[in-house]
C-alpha cells in the first residue's frame, strides 16, 4: 500500500474510533467519511507535506477494503471468477479460477493474516487458539472458512479423492499442506 494511502487509512480508523461507526454495518456512513478524507487529505498534500495520491478513486477503494472488508483479499472476495482463496502462508496466497490453483502476487505479513483470520471469524464467533485450533466456520455471502492451527489434515469433499487409496492420501495431504494456515471457499466449505 502506498505511504499516502497508509497516512488516509490510519486518520479513517481514528475518525471511525471518534465517532463509535461500526465499519461492517454502516458502510454508506463509512464510505462518506472516506471520501471526506481522501479530499481533505489531497488538499493538505497540496502544500507539498505529504506525499501526493497518484489515484484517489483506488485509494477510496484501499481504505473501504481494509477498514470494512478483508483488505488485500477484498478484490479476490469480490470477483466471481474466483472460487477460492489459500492462504498458505504470508507469501502464498493462492487463488482457484474454473478449478485451477493459481499462486498471486499478493505479499501479506505474520501480522495480516492474523488479522485477517481474526477479522473473518469475528463475524462466526469462532475462534482458533491452543484449546479449538481447528475452525470450520461460513461466513457473510456464503463464505467458507477453514482455519488451521499448526499441522493438519483437511478434506474437502470433491476433492480429496484418486484413483486409489495412495492417490487420495496424495491429494489430501496437498490440501493439509494448503489449509496450514486457511482456505476460504465461495460457496460453503
Amino acid at each position: 500500500m502506498p505511504p499516502a494511502v497508509e497516512l488516509v487509512e490510519e486518520e479513517v480508523r481514528e475518525l471511525v474510533r471518534r465517532a463509535g461507526l461500526d465499519p461492517m454495518v454502516e458502510r454508506g456512513a463509512l464510505r462518506e467519511l472516506v471520501e471526506a478524507a481522501v479530499e481533505d487529505y489531497e488538499l493538505r498534500s497540496l502544500q507539498g507535506v505529504l506525499p501526493r495520491l497518484t489515484d484517489p478513486a483506488a485509494a477510496i477503494r484501499s481504505v473501504m477494503d481494509a477498514v470494512a472488508g478483508f483488505g488485500p483479499l477484498q478484490a479476490y472476495l469480490d470477483d466471481p471468477q474466483i472460487e477460492e482463496i489459500w492462504i498458505n502462508g504470508p507469501r502464498q496466497v493462492f487463488v482457484a479460477r474454473g478449478g485451477i490453483a493459481e499462486l498471486t502476487t499478493t505479499l501479506l505479513t505474520d501480522e495480516t493474516v492474523r488479522d485477517l483470520v481474526e477479522r473473518m471469524l469475528k463475524s462466526s464467533g469462532r475462534r482458533v487458539d491452543l484449546s479449538s485450533p481447528f475452525v470450520d466456520a461460513t461466513l457473510a455471502d456464503a463464505v467458507g472458512i477453514i482455519v488451521a492451527r499448526g499441522p493438519s489434515i483437511v478434506s474437502r469433499a470433491g476433492l480429496a479423492y484418486g484413483a486409489t487409496v495412495d492417490d487420495s492420501t496424495k491429494i489430501t495431504a496437498k490440501i493439509a499442506q494448503l489449509a496450514a494456515v486457511g482456505i476460504i471457499a465461495r460457496d460453503g466449505v
